[in-house]
């Protein structure tokens, strides 16, 4: 479904991402993970499309994913990306609206009423049903990520691209969440990118993990080299040396210098 053919991405002098090479079968579930800046979330704008390669193909179904955001992708933040103005209900049908053509993106008649259908629906899933009336300043922090987890999927995207979903949100609640995410995979049949700064949850969630990280250093040089996938792990078949060995890779143990034993000398 997805390839990305020898893909490297620049601004200017500086090199983000260097030789990547993948493919990707629909209905699989990729965690990301690597330390910041390492171009996961670059990676991720380039298969929304609001990102281009700078070199290298990135194909959907054997053809240049297109370089703007379409029905078959959609996307969510970690800082929510909802309507403060809008009710729970209304940001929902708001995303069938703006992905009409035309102009005004307002719905009328049949149209608006499938629209509250569908959406009431994505709302039942999510478990949101109860507060279609609120506003988002009326919803906890894992209440307005499901209400943009409901708007990403109410468009049927064939691929649902998470860009640290989770991170804000309380452990109990990113429990909570998890088992959401998964469910509306299975449900709906997605193919899931989630970019993640916690390799726990890479693991955990999903068929696949992709570490990002650089291979090559020139100290003199620090933006001349970018990073690259250095491994591609199936979910569920990694033992623990492996995680321990990812794991201070992403954030490496500092051990501070032994103290002198020397007795000081004085002049």
């Amino acid at each position: 479904m997805i390839t990305a053919k020898n893909i490297w991405k620049r601004y200017n002098d500086q090199v983000v991402l260097e030789r990547i090479n993948i493919s990707v079968n629909e209905g699989e579930f990729v965690t990301l993970v690597g330390a910041s800046g390492c171009g996961k979330s670059t990676f991720l704008k380039m298969l929304l499309g609001i990102e281009s390669p700078s070199t290298g193909d990135l194909l959907l179904d054997n053809q240049p994913i297109r370089t703007e955001p379409d029905s078959d992708r959609g996307i969510v933040f970690q800082h929510y990306s909802v309507f403060p103005h809008m009710t729970v209900l209304e940001n929902v049908m708001a995303a069938r609206a703006f992905a009409r053509k035309g102009f005004s993106g307002y719905l009328f008649g049949q149209a608006k009423r499938d629209a509250r259908t569908a959406a009431l629906e994505i709302l039942e899933q999510v478990g949101l049903s109860h507060a279609i009336t609120r506003y988002p300043h009326e919803l906890s922090g894992g209440m307005r990520q499901r209400l943009a987890i409901a708007q990403a999927l109410l468009g049927k995207p064939r691929i649902l691209l998470l860009d640290e979903p989770f991170g804000a949100l309380d452990p109990g609640i990113r429990a909570d969440m998890h088992q959401l995410v998964l469910d509306l995979w299975r449900t709906y049949k997605l193919t899931v990118f989630m970019v993640t700064h916690d390799l726990k949850e890479g693991f955990y969630l999903g068929t696949r993990l992709w570490v990002f990280d650089k291979v090559r250093h020139d100290p003199q040089a620090p933006s001349a080299y970018g990073a690259t996938i250095t491994y591609d792990l199936p979910i569920g078949k990694i033992d623990t040396s492996l995680y321990e060995q990812i794991d201070n890779q992403l954030r490496p143990v500092i051990i501070p210098d032994e103290p002198s034993m020397e007795t000081p000398t004085h002049d």
